[in-house]
């Protein structure tokens, strides 16, 4: 009896040690995924925080926390099914499944942009919105940038077994929702810790709560800018390897080629250099496609029916 106790006992501590080894091997792997789709983790984060500018600070990290919870639904309910039964079944129609997504980025990216330059035509202020408005864009947003990152990830896991692949996500997804949202509530917050800090006393608090006060709206108006850029950029990304994925090499080599020349070219800033040359290939392409979308959408019809209007007076 004893000695059967002890097997057992034995036998439960195996199993635990195993269960251990994979827990840690889940982690490891779940954050080397992670690493891979840093940059569009960078996008996203750059991304949110335009849809809470303007906004009554007692709304900001409401919504905030409503777009993580829309965010975790998209990566949890929708993507990751998703992506797990195409990766299982149809394994080649994850990619343009993957380009429709830029093709809608590049599209808002170049929608953003025309919207600025046209002038006298100001998109309605988040102010005037909704919450439910607010959060519905986000989080519409957020769907194609949560489906790259889970996609990415999922390519550097793509040879685990099923179950470990289902495993990494699910901590992926958890993990950067966490990232993400987390350093966009700081974001948008940190003007009221600099509103806080301005009513300490002794002149060095006092100072730093000052800059941050005046300098945070600056702050959320670059990083609304730079959303736009990363949205051309993620989408052009995007649109770029899919072509390649599929068989259409030459624009990825074209890029490809400019990158690698200015990085042999450039010495100890190459590697810097070299990056910046294809992200703004990429993001040249984003705009080239979103423009085109916008015109199809936008441009072309109004004209249309600016022509149709006149020939009826």
């Amino acid at each position: 009896m004893a000695g059967g106790l002890v097997a057992l006992l034995d036998d439960v501590a195996a199993l635990a040690r195993a269960a251990a080894a994979s827990i840690d091997d889940v982690g490891a792997a779940a954050a080397r995924a992670s690493v891979k789709a840093t940059g569009v983790v960078v996008d996203d984060t750059a991304v949110t925080p335009r849809y809470v500018q303007g906004l009554d600070p007692k709304r900001e990290l409401p919504i905030i926390k409503k777009i993580a919870k829309g965010s975790i639904r998209n990566k949890l309910l929708f993507i990751l099914p998703a992506i797990m039964l195409l990766s299982q079944f149809l394994p080649w129609l994850l990619m343009p499944v993957l380009m429709v997504g830029g093709a809608y980025l590049s599209y808002e990216g170049a929608e953003k942009l025309w919207e600025a330059l046209r002038g006298g035509h100001e998109e309605e202020s988040n102010a005037d919105k909704s919450e439910a408005e607010i959060t519905g864009g986000a989080i519409r947003t957020d769907f194609i940038l949560s489906a790259e990152i889970m996609v990415i990830s999922l390519k550097e896991v793509e040879d685990e077994p099923f179950l470990s692949r289902l495993a990494i996500l699910i901590v992926v997804a958890l993990l950067i929702t966490v990232l993400v949202y987390g350093v966009v509530a700081l974001i948008v917050k940190m003007d009221d810790v600099g509103l806080h800090l301005t009513q300490k006393p002794g002149r060095g608090a006092q100072r730093l709560g000052s800059t941050l006060v005046h300098g945070m709206p600056k702050v959320l108006s670059v990083l609304s800018t730079v959303g736009i850029a990363a949205m051309l950029w993620v989408g052009g990304h995007i649109l770029l390897i899919g072509l390649d994925d599929v068989g259409w090499h030459w624009p990825y080599a074209q890029v490809h080629h400019l990158e690698e020349s200015v990085h042999d070219a450039t010495g100890a800033l190459g590697s810097v250099l070299g990056w910046l040359t294809n992200t703004l290939g990429s993001a040249l392409v984003g705009l080239v496609v979103g423009a085109v979308i916008v015109a199809a959408l936008h441009v072309i019809p109004r004209r249309n029916s600016k022509v149709a209007e006149g020939a009826a007076h």
